[in-house]
Order: C-alpha cells, then sequence, then structure tokens
C-alpha cells in the first residue's frame, strides 16, 4: 500500500549525504518524491562529486558545503537557507563520526580526544543545527535525526559511538521540550544495521549485519528504503502528534535477547 504524500509547500535541509548508500539520501529520496524542496549540506569537497551526481537534472534543489562543528559554516549554511526558501519546514540531521582509533582498541582505553571528537560530531551538532534552524522553522516543523540501538545495549566495537548515539537520544527529549512551544517537533530514528560507509568504521561489521537478521522477528535486516519512509511519516504530518521520541525500524531486532530454534 502506498499513501501518497504531498509536500511540493515544504522546504527541507539534509544534513550529511554522503553517498547513495547514505541514510540521509533514503530520506531525501522520500521527501523530493514527495515534490519537498530540498537543499542538502555535506562535509568536505571531497564528497561534492558524489552529492552532485545525485541531485543532477532535478529541480528545487542545492547544496553547500558545511562543516557542523564550524559555527561560521553553520551560519553560512542557514544563511543560504533563508535566502533559498525564507523559511524550513524540515530538517535531517544524518551526521557523525568517531576516529577508528576509538573503534579498533577497548573503549575502557579512548582518548580525551576521541571522546570529544565522537560526541562534538556526533551529538552536539543535532543541538547546534537546531539552534541555527529555529528561527527559519515553521510551526508544524519537524527535525529527524539517526540513531542505533547501541546506545541501549553494548554492540562490540561500537565503543564511545554507542555513548555518543545515547547523548544523540537524550538531546533529542531536551530539545523537543524546548522547540514544541513552538509547534516543532524532534525525533530520531534507531535504524538497524546498514551497510553505510559509517559501517564500514566499525570492525567485524559483515558478522554483525548477518546475526541481527538472523536474530529479528521479521528473519532480515531493515533496508534504508524502509528508513526512509519511517522519517516521511515523521517529518510530515501524519506524525503530527510524536516527538521527543527513539523510533525503531530494525525490523524488530532490537526487541530481541536472545533468538533459539526450537
Amino acid at each position: 500500500m502506498t499513501v501518497q504524500i504531498d509536500l511540493s509547500d515544504k522546504t527541507a535541509l539534509v544534513m550529511g549525504v554522503a553517498n547513495a548508500r547514505s541514510l540521509g539520501w533514503a530520506i531525501a529520496e522520500q521527501l523530493l518524491a514527495a515534490g519537498c524542496r530540498v537543499g542538502f549540506s555535506y562535509q568536505g569537497e571531497r564528497l561534492k562529486g558524489e552529492l552532485d551526481k545525485l541531485l543532477a537534472g532535478r529541480d528545487g534543489v542545492w547544496s553547500q558545503q558545511a562543516d557542523a562543528t564550524s559555527e561560521e559554516e553553520l551560519s553560512a549554511l542557514f544563511a543560504r537557507v533563508k535566502a533559498e526558501f525564507g523559511h524550513l519546514d524540515y530538517l535531517v540531521h544524518s551526521i557523525a563520526f568517531a576516529p577508528r582509533t576509538a573503534m579498533d582498541g577497548r573503549f575502557l582505553d579512548t582518548t580525551t580526544e576521541d571522546w570529544n571528537t565522537a560526541l562534538n560530531v556526533s551529538a552536539y551538532t543535532l543541538v547546534s543545527t537546531a539552534r541555527h534552524a529555529e528561527p527559519l522553522l515553521r510551526a508544524g516543523g519537524s527535525v529527524v535525526s539517526l540513531t542505533y540501538h547501541a546506545s541501549q545495549k553494548v554492540v562490540p566495537k561500537y565503543n564511545v559511538m554507542g555513548v555518543a548515539k545515547a547523548a544523540l537520544e537524550a538531546a533529542t527529549r531536551y530539545l523537543a521540550s524546548e522547540m514544541g512551544a513552538a509547534g516543532v517537533r524532534v525525533n530520531t530514528i534507531s535504524a538497524g544495521p546498514m551497510r553505510t560507509i559509517a559501517a564500514r568504521s566499525i570492525p567485524g561489521f559483515g558478522t554483525m549485519f548477518e546475526k541481527a537478521a538472523e536474530a529479528a522477528p521479521l528473519g532480515r535486516n531493515a533496508t534504508p528504503d524502509e528508513v526512509g519512509k519511517l522519517a516521511l511519516f515523521l517529518l510530515s504530518d501524519l506524525g503530527s502528534g510524536v516527538t521527543g521520541q527513539t523510533v525503531y525500524v530494525d525490523a524488530g531486532s532490537s526487541i530481541m535477547a536472545m533468538k533459539i530454534e526450537s
């Protein structure tokens, strides 16, 4: 069953698309298919070519380089949003990073530098981007970010990123509390294992991906398309009563303590 959603009068900023496998892109595809006008930010010129390919031939789109940890670059980005759109309806935060050194070793050996980098990029930038977006967001607006169940349960080698995702989820609740008075909702999507660029930095991800599918009640992993459809629900008026939530789309793997074949 397909529900037709018309977002032709809406605008969105999607931050953090790296390539066609990015969950940010899976969300953007749903927004674009619904007629939304979408701006994109990317981190570093090395990613520009991939994004340009994805946007080629599309109407109502634009992109700009922006390091989400830089107040100066965020100011420039949201000035562009105001110039292009005049206002903003949806903000999609698809940004996360931890140094490889923080993933390879023991969590106990996490350095101050790696901790600060992971928490800053992966959690604090949700707060800073929401702050920059706030003056532009109209009533009925919505913010969506991406998290992972390692925020709640230990996932081997996810290490400091699990802590960062827990901080992201807590930040989601605090932002929802403060932004709700203006009619803006804030939620985060907890996607199951996905074959993204970020996943490559997790040692043993291939095994993790297979085990999650085996344990899931649906007998598979969720797909990027399913993440995109959930985001469309949360961003649009279909999710008008949902805010401050961590919403799972993982084929049910997070509900399982273990799976024993009978």
